[in-house]
């Protein structure tokens, strides 16, 4: 039998401006379930939370709550205006959490509460908000893109707290990879419906991709297809996912032909003779370093940037990728070292803008000056169909910036950069407040730009999905240079397993295998099948999985066979485990094919 849940709502409904932006929702939340709530920005996925939360009241419906059950929020935006300091926020109320309770997180986090309200990063005012809504013991726990502002070390910190956490939480988040790893069932929100799948947001992609073709069918049979077309052609589900796969093929060669060019770890190789490789790099830096009073943020860095390269930038925050973005653009000089930048360098920043807009404009203001039309990067377009592919609604071209989702607007400050003619796009942070669709969106116009891209980002699965390069920042000075993405560099920052006897017995190697074992002549019959036969057998292992999470899709499945249904859980466990064991084996397998051309 299910577990009795501890809040749920029947028949919600809630008016905004006018019209119903929710109505007849049906929302249960089990004592342990971890849900990720899915939506388009604007769909209304913070006021759910906020109605979840019960600090905005609907218009219909009823909620109802087992008695004694904590609810906390950790809101997006959280208002410190009234706060002095950032501990007088994380305690503030007669039910705030104990000063113990947050000044264990705040030191587990690295955050100095005592820091003014006032003048505190994005990074330290979203440390606080964790600070405050984890140390209040909840019951059930709402968070609203909780990663946003946060280094990649305090999200790790936080899914491992949230991996052991006792209670429920639902989570609005655009980072793909903390969905993944934490979230157990699914809600999406829709055209102003609620669906819910018990899987994790693991299986959310072939669930939709299935909701969708039903719905097609169903159009068919009404003959009602015209009514469903506008929003299928928007969405684009099967064909941007092949795009996307495309994309994804072409990073990987790019990423190939990039490490072909890298010399050892950690190095770039800057001396290559090639007159035609030489015209095609925009930034060349050499020995570059650079300190600030007795700190060192970069020793020593070399790299040389070329034309059509993808560059991601992580580290913690503090570790010095502004610093470094900064002498590579030439905001700042160096202290010792050069860097050279082509002449026809032309490159934009997209930062933190949206903050920037007026709020009194019209997107047609922002975007097109206000006229009908705009050019983009050399070519005329009409503003409603351009704003369209940034999926905008074309009836929004004179609706005033103010009333825009923070999403929206992030959205409208691409579209307005996008436009412009550059060969080089500096993205700081671009991910914020961003929903899935328009993350997808943002990763085909990075991957259809014709200049050079360098982005700063803690979006794990999003420089996974983009960079052909990473630079890693670990704030000693040195930078790690790995071709790849976040994945690639993650891998080469683990420690090494042993390998070999005299390792397994902790003695050191003669002297004589320090040597390079010599070059070998060709694979062995058995790596050779397996490099042959695994590309085949991942794809069968991918089609078994579809089959599973298909199955599990079926919203009463659980409630006519749970037994079935942990059966396939487990199954499609299993089989993600083998696809991951079958490429891995392929990659090395394709590694040592790589050697052996060379």
């Amino acid at each position: 039998m299910a577990t009795p849940p501890v809040l749920s709502y029947e028949n919600l409904g809630l008016q905004q401006g006018g019209r119903w932006l929710l109505r007849g929702l049906d929302l249960h939340i089990g004592p342990r379930d971890r849900l990720a709530l899915i939506g388009r920005n604007g769909a209304g996925k913070t006021t759910l939370l906020r109605l979840i939360a019960d600090s905005l009241d609907c218009d219909e419906g009823r909620r109802t709550i087992v008695p004694g059950t904590r609810v906390v929020i950790l809101e997006q935006n959280p208002d410190l205006s009234a706060f002095a300091t950032l501990h007088d926020f994380a305690i503030h109320g007669a039910d705030g959490p104990p000063d113990y309770a947050v000044a264990a997180i705040a030191d587990q986090l690295g955050i100095d509460l005592a820091r003014d309200a006032a003048s505190a990063s994005g990074g330290e005012r979203r440390r606080a908000a964790i600070c405050r809504a984890l140390a209040s013991d909840p019951d059930v726990l709402l968070l609203d893109e909780p990663t946003n502002h946060l280094d990649l070390a305090a999200i790790d910190w936080l899914e491992n707290w949230l991996e052991s956490y006792k209670g429920a939480f639902v989570v609005i988040s655009h980072d793909r990879t903390f969905l993944t790893r934490l979230t157990r069932q699914t809600l999406w929100l829709d055209r102003g419906e609620l669906r819910r799948l018990e899987v994790g947001y693991g299986g959310f992609e072939a669930w939709t991709e299935k909701i969708y073709a039903d719905e097609a069918k169903q159009a068919d049979r009404l003959d009602a297809r015209l009514k469903l077309e506008a929003h299928w052609l928007e969405r684009g589900v099967t064909a941007r996912r092949k795009r996307n796969q495309g994309r994804l093929a072409k990073l990987h060669e790019m990423r190939a032909q990039r490490a072909a060019m890298m010399g050892p770890p950690g190095a770039a190789k800057l001396g290559i003779a090639s007159d035609d490789v030489r015209t095609k790099s925009v930034i060349t830096a050499d020995k570059v370093s650079k300190s600030y009073g007795d700190r060192t943020i970069i020793r020593d860095f070399s790299l040389r940037i070329q034309r059509g390269d993808r560059i991601g930038i992580v580290g913690a925050n503090g570790a010095g990728k502004t610093t470094l973005i900064k002498l590579l653009t030439g905001e700042i000089a160096p202290d010792s070292g050069t860097v050279t930048r082509a002449k026809t360098l032309d490159g934009i920043v997209i930062d933190q803008q949206r903050n920037l807009l007026s709020g009194d404009k019209t997107v047609r203001d922002v975007v097109a000056e206000g006229g009908d039309w705009i050019e983009v990067r050399g070519v005329k377009k009409h503003v409603q169909g351009y704003l369209k592919e940034f999926l905008f609604d074309p009836g929004l071209v004179d609706t005033k910036v103010a009333i825009l989702s923070g999403g929206e607007k992030s959205r409208l400050v691409l579209a307005r950069e996008f436009a412009r003619r550059s060969n080089l796009l500096v993205l700081d942070e671009p991910t914020n407040d961003l929903d899935l669709e328009t993350l997808d969106l943002l990763q085909e116009v990075i991957a259809d730009y014709d200049g050079t891209v360098i982005i700063v980002s803690h979006d794990r699965d999003f420089l996974d999905r983009t960079v052909t390069v990473t630079l890693g920042l670990d704030g000693s000075g040195d930078v790690d240079i790995v071709a790849g993405g976040y994945a690639d560099w993650e891998a080469k920052r683990r420690p090494k397993r042993p390998a070999g006897k005299d390792a397994r017995k902790g003695k050191d190697a003669p002297a004589s295998a320090a040597a390079a074992p010599p070059k070998r002549v060709k694979l062995s019959y058995k790596d050779q099948r397996d490099y042959d036969l695994l590309p085949s057998q991942i794809e069968a292992i991918e089609a078994r999985i579809a089959e599973v999470e298909t199955a599990l899709a079926d919203p009463d499945l659980y409630a006519k066979d749970s037994d079935l249904f942990e059966k396939l859980s487990a199954q499609l466990g299993a089989l993600r485990d083998e696809k991951d064991e079958a490429e891995l084996r392929w990659l090395e397998l394709a590694e040592q094919v790589e050697g052996l051309d060379r």
